[in-house]
């Protein structure tokens, strides 16, 4: 059993921040990554356009800042270099394709035991350690939602995090199901490289400008969340108008509340609303059967 202070498990920005942290205090760790790489999501799983929906300074770990080259809103290109050059830095080591199957406390050792798989094999690893910090992220596991014809379906079915580019799909008809950040800006890289592009929008959701996002950012550091969420609706009202003919309606509650209590984000725009407004995006209502009529491809954006 390999023994440790902490036992960090998922290699994520969120876990690598803490491993730099005890890493600067010298407090010995140990990084467990179901993946073959650190930083997944954003490696492997994120599509070609993406950039932060955040300006930088509310993207950075701690202890090391963006360089001054990285634009105010860094691309995945960026953020995957800021995240190697933050690893490299802080000496972090994580330990890939181990998949947490088990984590125990033992009230005699006072430690915390932790059982994983080497992926790949039927090799259980076990570690000890006095913390235990679950760092697995928000959307670590991939949902496509059973649909009604859609194992019938002969066109393309994939998840958000299997789409890249918008290039293959040029006058084909899409699905995009869910109007999350991730499903509304894939729907707009469709529509920018020609495809006959609808989102399905299942709940009500804010929508709010980059701009915006960081005003209410700003404001929160002087300014109550019920003050700053009541200027933000009020601007995304002004600048977004009524959107409920194109299928989009607007919460009860504010959007930072929101996210305070549900963890539910609102969406950044960055130019899907007008795709939508101007019809070269369609926004659809859910349905519980999918009409397969003319469709070429369904991509899930819900999680």
């Amino acid at each position: 059993m390999q023994g440790s202070v902490a036992i960090i498990v998922g290699a994520g920005p969120s876990g690598l921040a803490v491993a730099a942290c005890l890493n600067r205090l010298s407090i010995p760790n140990i990084v467990l990554e179901r993946e073959d790489c650190f930083a997944s999501l954003w490696k492997k799983k994120a599509y070609d356009r993406l950039h932060l929906h955040l300006a930088k300074p509310y993207c950075q770990l701690p202890h090391m800042a963006f360089p001054s080259t990285c634009p105010k809103y860094a691309s995945k290109k960026d953020f995957v270099q800021y995240l190697d050059d933050y690893v490299s830095r802080f000496n972090i080591s994580p330990l890939h394709n181990r998949l947490v199957e088990s984590a125990d406390y033992d009230e005699v050792t006072k430690k915390w035991v932790v059982k994983a798989s080497k992926v790949g094999s039927d090799e259980i690893e076990q570690y000890s350690g006095r913390f235990l910090v679950v760092a697995t992220g928000e959307t670590s596991d991939e949902f496509v939602p059973e649909v009604e014809g859609l194992r019938s379906f002969g066109g393309e079915v994939i998840h958000s995090t299997k789409y890249k580019s918008g290039e293959k799909y040029v006058n084909k008809s899409v699905l995009v199901v869910g109007a999350g950040n991730s499903g509304m800006e894939i729907a707009l890289d469709l529509s920018n490289h020609g495809a006959k592009t609808s989102i399905v929008v299942r709940s009500p959701v804010h929508i709010l400008s980059r701009g915006m996002m960081y005003l209410g950012l700003e404001l929160l550091k002087y300014f109550p969340i019920k003050a700053v969420d009541y200027l933000l609706v009020l601007l995304s009202k002004l600048k977004y108008g009524d959107l409920t003919q194109y299928g989009i309606t607007r919460p009860q509650e504010c959007p930072f509340s929101m996210k305070l209590k549900y963890g539910k984000y609102p969406i950044v725009d960055v130019g899907t609303c007008d795709k939508i407004k101007s019809r070269q995006v369609q926004g659809r209502v859910p349905k519980e059967t999918l009409d397969q009529k003319f469709l070429g491809a369904y991509i899930a954006a819900i999680g």
